[in-house]
């Protein structure tokens, strides 16, 4: 069961900024031919928009446990949650942040999700997790 789910997609500007292969492939290919300069520069642009789409990573809180992108932690492992935006964010993923922990960052993504693991034999101390909405799976990991 679902407790909360959340897929970290890049912002609609990420993907008109990415647009900018278009004009550089064709910088490259048209001396070489017309077909192949657009066949190239549209192939690439919606090469790099299915990238990132397809590596856009999915935060979910189920029953059993917590994921972030492709790891997974027990419930039963998961400690205190603690939620972050703005400032105090920044802080969180810069000068307060062990080298230790395992990390999830988007730099589109504002606010931080920070889990403390309670398993002793784990020698990463918690997870710092990208989250549109941090408070929201802060709640989902307590209920």
């Amino acid at each position: 069961m679902t407790v909360y789910r959340e897929r970290l997609w890049a912002p609609p500007a990420l993907y008109l900024a990415t647009a900018l292969v278009i004009p550089a492939s064709l910088l490259v290919f048209l001396p070489i031919s017309v077909l192949a300069g657009v066949l190239v520069a549209i192939g690439m642009y919606l090469g790099v928009v299915v990238l990132l789409w397809a590596l856009a990573p999915t935060i979910e809180v189920t029953g059993t446990e917590f994921r972030a992108g492709r790891a997974h932690l027990p419930r039963t492992l998961v400690g205190e949650a603690t939620a972050h935006t703005g400032a105090e964010a920044t802080t969180q993923r810069g000068p307060a942040l062990d080298a230790r922990a395992w990390t999830l960052f988007r730099g589109y993504v504002r606010g931080v999700v920070r889990v403390e693991v309670t398993d002793p034999a784990d020698p990463t101390p918690y997870w710092l997790v990208s989250a549109r909405n941090p408070q929201a799976v802060v709640d989902a990991l307590r209920s």
